[in-house]
């Protein structure tokens, strides 16, 4: 089925918009879901939680890509579902050593130096100007949180080849930033 279709029965109130829905892009929301969570129960509530959202939202949005809306909902929920999980313990490895590479480029707080905006259109143009497969490595890294192995497998490159990629983006990023002198 179609997305304008499946957006349509929302619009409707038809109670098949979440099957369709969920039939669509249920692998896809799961992967993100998963790489976040990496459990099993967590992961199908958080798509449960997803098609809820997905129903009080629709109508009154009208989102042009549902795959990115899904996409960005379920990425949403899940690091809410993680603070919840981790509030009082320490989090998990992989999430550390995700967000431990970007330390370097987080010297202030956002909302004394940037708005979050502002920031987003120097990460977006920034992105914009990457070629094709670096900007697919930065975003399945610290979008969609793919471990480095994942990644390397599915650009068929080295385990060092992609850390290596991914540190020189994110020195190319700390590099943009204090051009336009703005810190995280």
């Amino acid at each position: 089925m179609k997305d304008n279709e499946i957006i349509s029965l929302f619009e409707i109130r038809d109670e098949h918009a979440i099957e369709a829905l969920s039939d669509k892009y249920h692998p896809y929301c799961y992967k993100i879901a998963w790489n976040l969570l990496t459990n099993k129960e967590d992961s199908e509530e958080c798509l449960n939680d997803t098609w809820f959202s997905v129903w009080s939202l629709i109508p009154p949005k009208k989102p042009s890509v549902l795959s990115h809306f899904c996409g960005r909902i379920t990425r949403n929920l899940s690091i809410d579902c993680l603070r919840k999980k981790y509030a009082n313990r320490r989090p998990d490895v992989h999430m550390a050593d995700v967000l431990g590479e970007m330390d370097q480029l987080v010297t202030y707080t956002i909302e004394d130096q940037l708005a979050e905006k502002e920031l987003l259109e120097i990460i977006n143009d920034f992105l914009g100007k990457m070629d094709a497969e670096d900007r697919d490595i930065f975003v399945r890294r610290y979008w969609f949180f793919d471990s480095v192995a994942a990644i390397a497998k599915r650009h068929a490159m080295s385990v060092g080849s992609v850390k290596m990629n991914l540190y020189r983006s994110r020195k190319k990023l700390l590099k943009v930033l204090k051009k336009e002198g703005k810190h995280l």
